[in-house]
C-alpha cells in the first residue's frame, strides 16, 4: 500500500541557508562542466576596429609570395555524385598552375598519374593501360582530383589560398564581420560583376584564411572552400584539412583533401608535369567538353 511517509522515517530537514548553499555549489558544478564541453561562440559584433581591406589585401598577396610550391602526400575523398572514392595521392603543386598527381591504393600501388603544364593536360590509367591527353580545361584537370577549375585555381586552392580573378585586384576595397565564425571577410569584386569573398581570422600577429565564397554576377555562389587545421609549416601557416564544394553544395557532398606530409617552395622539374606513353600504352585524345 502506497502511502504518506511517516515522520519517524522521514529525513531532517536543513535549514534555508544550508539549502541555499548546496543549490549554488550544484549550479555552479553543471555551468563548468557545461562551460568544459563546449566552446565560447564568436562575437556576433567585432569587439575590436577590424583591419583595412588593404591589410587584408597585403595578407594574401605575402601569403601567395611565401607558398610557391608544394610536395605533399595527402588522402583524398570525393562525394561529388553520391559515390565516395578515396584514395592516397601524392603531390607536385607550383603556383603557375604545374600539377601532378600520383593516385595510389591500397595492395595497387600507383593506378593513375595526372600531369599539366598548365596548358596541356595528360591522364595514365595503369588500371586500363591508357594515357589520355588533351587542353588543360577544368573538366580535364578534374579527372583525378575533383576540383573543375583552371590548372592555376586549383594550384592556389591546394597551396592553402586563392587566384583572384583578373581585375579583381583593385576591387578588393570592403571589408565585413562574419560573427558566426569570427572572421573578417574581404570581398573583391572582379571585371565581370562576380565578387570573391574572403575569410580571416587573427592567429597572433597573423591573419589566416580560413574560407573562400566565388559568386557570379548575379549573386550565386560558384564554389566555396575551407581551410581548417592550419599548422605551421617552415615559415607559414597550412591547413592540414581543405574542403571544396561546387555551386550550392555542401562540404559533404564535394572533396576533401587531408595533407600527410608537406614541403614547400622545392625547385620544380618541368618534366615532372608532362608525360610520355610507355611501350604498349593505347594513346587516346581527350578534347574539353563542348
Amino acid at each position: 500500500m502506497i502511502g504518506r511517509a511517516s515522520s519517524a522515517g522521514a529525513a531532517p530537514s536543513l535549514p534555508c541557508a544550508a539549502r541555499s548553499a548546496i543549490a549554488t555549489v550544484v549550479v555552479a558544478a553543471a555551468v563548468i562542466a557545461g562551460a568544459a564541453g563546449c566552446h565560447e561562440a564568436p562575437p556576433a559584433a567585432r569587439p575590436t576596429p577590424g583591419p583595412a581591406a588593404a591589410e587584408l589585401r597585403e595578407a594574401l598577396s605575402a601569403r601567395q609570395a611565401a607558398v610557391r610550391s608544394m610536395n605533399a602526400r595527402v588522402r583524398a575523398t570525393s562525394w561529388i555524385g553520391g559515390d565516395r572514392l578515396r584514395a592516397s595521392v601524392l603531390m607536385l603543386v607550383t603556383r603557375a598552375g604545374q600539377l601532378r598527381f600520383e593516385a595510389e591504393v591500397s595492395l595497387q600501388g600507383t593506378v593513375s598519374i595526372l600531369a599539366t603544364d598548365g596548358e596541356r593536360f595528360a591522364l595514365l590509367d595503369l588500371q586500363k593501360n591508357q594515357l589520355r591527353r588533351g587542353p588543360a580545361c577544368p573538366a580535364n584537370v578534374a579527372s583525378l582530383i575533383r576540383i573543375p577549375l583552371a590548372p592555376s585555381e586549383v594550384a592556389a586552392i591546394l597551396l592553402g589560398d586563392v587566384e583572384l580573378p583578373a581585375g579583381a585586384g583593385g576591387g578588393c576595397d570592403r571589408v565585413s564581420w562574419d560573427g558566426a565564425r569570427g572572421a573578417d571577410v574581404l570581398s573583391c569584386s572582379d571585371g565581370g560583376g562576380g565578387r570573391t569573398l574572403l575569410s580571416f581570422q587573427e592567429h597572433g600577429r597573423d591573419r589566416d584564411l580560413v574560407a573562400v565564397v566565388r559568386e557570379d554576377a548575379r549573386g550565386a555562389r560558384l564554389w566555396q572552400t575551407a581551410y581548417d587545421d592550419l599548422r605551421s609549416v617552415s615559415t607559414v601557416r597550412l591547413p592540414a584539412v581543405i574542403r571544396f564544394a561546387e555551386g550550392t553544395a555542401s562540404f559533404d557532398q564535394g572533396v576533401e583533401v587531408k595533407f600527410k606530409d608537406v614541403t614547400i617552395n622545392g625547385p620544380p622539374r618541368p618534366e615532372d608535369f608532362t608525360l610520355n606513353a610507355p611501350p604498349g600504352v593505347t594513346v587516346l585524345d581527350q578534347p574539353c567538353p563542348s
